[in-house]
């Protein structure tokens, strides 16, 4: 995989991330500046968030548990108060390729996509967050752009991901798969690094982790388990009010972070001219009781529900009504049917009254008994990318 003229690889040097994401705090003045930081502590990218709150919350909304203990009352007067246009994150985007840093962004609606692609200040990859592994038709729209995309698989099974990367098959040479733990801030005791061992026996490209720990050495760890692309959550002060501020590391921490995770893959390469240092005998040790496994942990459970999207009805609707795509759209929680289950309904006829912005369930409609908010087997559950 290549973003820009940079390779990414277990070949390559591990790929940094600094995870602006909402960070700061709605202000763009302040996304500039945490660019900089982020820029002055060795990133090789910063990445953003671009959502509307409205087009991403319905009426049946939740906090996630992190958010509430953060001190947030009302999801979407979160996200309205955090939420920056691309217009306001092109300064920000603007200083990064001066700096020569890329930026990645993560679109949380499909209808957000295209405004991506037409931001003042062009994006150099896309992201997907976790909850939306199961959102085909977000998933496709930004394979259709032809950028390249990475993947985040926070509380997710190894099917679901495996369904994502059936869809994605097209665009598998522009496709990179991270390893999550959906938790902020995760316990050590939770890492899930064995994930990335996991995922890299699914898929032949780039595998890396998405770094929810407040640790500064597990980004080592997760390069010695095969992590090509580090995710690490960046702040200029992990103590402000927010949401995500007290799973990131300042400055100083994520240029240890950075230079700690770079450190190891450098005594890994040297470990195959027979150079294995005490250091990386040390990381190995740390590493060899993880298993190669990936699951959803129960810290997980919260976001999982909640930060998934569902089908939402656009307007009132009344029993007997057939529903076409101009009636559906996709929006938090994830209690409903999910996203890839939209052709299961469209065309079926409403058994009662919906409600507008709130989601759909199989209850709305005379549907045959199906397996919702599950894998199916016509999905392309089961069906490997490719391994190694």
């Amino acid at each position: 995989m290549r973003i820009g003229t940079r390779e990414i690889g277990p070949s390559h040097e591990p790929y940094v991330i600094a995870e602006i994401g909402v960070n700061h705090d709605g202000d763009a003045d302040r996304a500039v500046e945490l660019t900089r930081l982020a820029a002055n502590s060795g990133a090789d990218a910063v990445k953003f968030q671009l959502f509307e709150a409205d087009k991403l919350m319905s009426e049946a909304s939740v906090l996630a548990a992190y958010q509430r203990d953060a001190g947030e009352r009302d999801p979407r007067e979160m996200l309205r108060r955090l939420q920056l246009s691309v217009e306001q994150l092109a300064p920000a985007v603007k200083l990064a390729k001066a700096r020569g840093v890329h930026v990645v962004v993560s679109v949380f609606s499909a209808e957000l996509v295209g405004v991506a692609q037409r931001a003042p200040q062009a994006f150099d990859a896309y992201k997907t967050a976790s909850p939306d592994i199961v959102h085909k038709p977000l998933l496709e729209a930004l394979a259709a752009t032809g950028k390249p995309l990475i993947l985040s698989t926070g509380a997710a099974t190894l099917d679901e991901v495996s369904r994502a990367l059936h869809w994605l098959k097209p665009i598998a040479a522009k496709l990179a798969v991270l390893q999550c733990v959906s938790c902020y801030p995760t316990p050590m005791e939770h890492a899930g690094l064995g994930g990335v061992r996991a995922l890299r026996d699914l898929f032949a490209g780039p595998v890396g982790y998405s770094d929810h720990t407040e640790g500064e050495e597990t980004g080592a760890l997760a390069v010695v388990c095969g992590a090509a692309i580090l995710e690490k959550h960046f702040t200029d002060n992990s103590s402000r009010v927010g949401p995500d501020h007290r799973a990131s590391l300042g400055p100083e921490g994520f240029a240890r972070y950075t230079n700690q995770a770079r450190g190891a893959w450098r005594m890994l390469m040297d470990s195959g001219k027979g150079m294995v240092g005490p250091t990386l005998r040390e990381l190995l040790d740390r590493i060899s009781n993880v298993a190669k496994e990936k699951v959803v942990l129960a810290i997980e459970e919260d976001v999982r529900k909640v930060s998934r999207q569902s089908l939402v009805a656009r307007r009132n609707m009344r029993a007997g009504h057939v529903l076409g795509h101009e009636d559906v759209t996709f929006k938090r929680p994830g209690t409903g049917l999910l996203p890839f289950e939209l052709n299961r309904v469209i065309g079926a006829a409403l058994v009662r009254d919906v409600r507008a912005d709130m989601p759909l369930y199989q209850e709305d409609f005379a549907l045959k008994t199906g397996v919702c908010m599950g894998v199916r087997a016509d999905a392309g559950a089961g069906v490997p990318l490719a391994g190694h």
